[in-house]
């Protein structure tokens, strides 16, 4: 049988970066596999659990479909979907929030972290936060799902969820596992953290041109003369190199240790690898986004593909909880 592969990315902006060598690249060599299912959605309900402006919700949700199609993701091969377009998300995060408890969750490093970034917003849906990660990926009965190390914590509840569900009425819940990806944590431009649309100057934008992507590499702050340990922004641009250009890497970490090394040239030749790697995509996205019907038909069909799994998996949930049914 085939892995069911299921990923989602928060509507709150153009994909960076980060995102697409942490997930969006993987999430495209996935589909071409023969032993993977891939669904992929817009998580615009996750958006909402925090402070957002309702009509930059709209823009952005459509936003990112319009990436992940640049990126690669081909809707006759993956479902590509928004998730409140599929009412079951919700549905069923009603459920699973009945398998965990307050306490759990409250104790979450991500659940602390946004407390502390919105004092004044600590909803219900805040906290209900990993009960709707847990709705996405046990509503397709997903086995592997391609997150950052930052998700683990997430992920671990979704199986706990997994074996109550199990246990108690008889679900066939796998416990999904974190997909492991080359770029599974993209640092942030400023070494400090990973990088993060919601963090100024920590990101290189998937629509940003050579200028100004030069001009935002230059800014890295690095010493005046190589060699030694490596400061944290150093070593971002190193973890960029490797994974966007290896051999210049290796060459540039040579001259590193040997002390010769110029860090202007180094973070040229990183810019010019940042470019050449988007440039493929920034021309694809400028063709889809001039085309708004076939993105909107590709949501429609994708929210098909979902739901037709989805309602199927909520039914059975239903009908094991002792819900009365009516055929």
């Amino acid at each position: 049988m085939k892995k069911r592969v299921l990923n989602g990315m928060r509507a709150t902006g153009k994909l960076h970066l980060g995102n697409y060598l942490g997930s969006a690249k993987g999430m495209t060599a996935l589909q071409e596999t023969s032993d993977h299912e891939c669904l992929y959605c817009v998580v615009d309900l996750h958006a909402m659990t925090t402070p957002y402006d309702k009509v930059l919700l709209q823009h952005t949700t459509r936003s990112v479909i319009i990436d992940y199609l640049a990126c690669g993701i081909d809707p006759d091969k993956s479902a590509l979907f928004v998730q409140s377009h599929v009412t079951q998300h919700a549905e069923f995060a009603f459920f699973c929030a009945m398998m965990s408890t307050v306490a759990r969750c409250s104790h979450l490093p991500t659940y602390k972290e946004k407390v502390k970034q919105y004092p004044q917003h600590v909803t219900m849906a805040m906290l209900n936060y990993p009960m709707l990660m847990t709705s996405d990926i046990l509503l397709y009965k997903a086995t592997d799902v391609p997150v950052g190390l930052d998700q683990e914590p997430h992920m671990e509840i979704a199986r706990e969820v997994a074996r109550r569900f199990n246990a108690d009425y008889g679900m066939d819940f796998p416990e999904p596992q974190r997909f492991i990806t080359k770029g599974q944590y993209i640092p942030s431009l400023t070494g400090e953290g990973k990088m993060s649309k919601s963090v100024e100057g920590s990101y290189i934008a998937l629509t940003d041109d050579l200028d100004t992507i030069r001009k935002k590499i230059r800014s890295v702050p690095t010493a005046t003369v190589a060699g030694g340990e490596m400061s944290p922004s150093v070593k971002t641009l190193f973890v960029l190199l490797e994974l966007l250009a290896q051999n210049e890497c290796a060459q540039f970490k040579k001259a590193y240790d040997d002390q010769t090394l110029k860090f202007v040239e180094l973070k040229d030749a990183l810019s010019d690898a940042i470019y050449k790697e988007l440039k493929p995509i920034q021309t694809k996205r400028h063709e889809i986004e001039s085309n708004i019907p076939y993105v909107d038909k590709v949501i429609k069909e994708g929210a098909e593909k979902a739901r037709d799994i989805a309602s199927k998996t909520v039914r059975e949930v239903k009908e094991k909880m002792g819900l009365l049914l009516l055929r």
